[in-house]
């Protein structure tokens, strides 16, 4: 099997790891096949492809789409380090309101399937981290919503508790006050 598919506290988020072959040369692996994810209850179509560059101390986020625009994403590190967090903001979910985080790097090489209903952001660990992403359905900027990285109700133990943060995303609410899914 290509890939190792982790599952959660929160239903339906994955932490993936690929098997990745190495040797003198280099290294291959697959980053997304559409078998093995459906196998795995993944069966997503995969609309839009986005890289994101940021420095060490930038946090982005915590993000998401309404529906008819909802995206479940897919993400991985290709160089540095960060920290993904993802909080559950469906509303009749057991675990709403909760957050699951996991370091994503161009040397653990994982990916993070995170699933439609979920709020999304990252911290940059490393000097600079880039990040490939997957999304289900095209950026909407009129379905976009974020919710304030550091929520005191949500709890997102992040790295530093002095991040770098755009306008947008230090403007975002707490989670209790946005539109969320139902």
């Amino acid at each position: 099997m290509p890939f190792e598919f982790q599952e959660t506290r929160l239903s339906g988020v994955r932490i993936i790891t690929p098997k990745v072959y190495g040797d003198e040369r280099g290294f291959f692996f697959e980053t997304y096949k559409l078998s093995e994810f459906t196998r795995c209850g993944i069966s997503e179509n995969f609309f839009q492809d986005n890289q994101s560059r940021s420095i060490k101390g930038t946090l982005r986020g915590l993000h998401y789409q309404l529906p008819p625009h909802a995206q479940a994403k897919l993400v991985r590190c290709i160089h540095g380090e960060i920290f993904d967090a993802i909080v559950d903001i469906r509303r009749s979910s057991p675990t709403f309101g909760q957050w699951e985080g996991c370091m994503l790097s161009a040397e653990n090489k994982k990916l993070l399937y995170v699933p439609t209903g979920f709020a999304h952001g990252f911290y940059t660990v490393s000097n600079v981290a880039e990040i490939l992403y997957k999304t289900t359905a095209e950026y909407a900027p009129d379905s976009e919503r974020g919710i304030i990285w550091n929520d005191p109700e949500v709890g997102v133990d992040w790295p530093s508790r002095q991040p770098i943060l755009s306008p947008k995303d230090r403007n975002n609410a707490c989670l209790r006050d946005v539109e969320a899914f139902p």
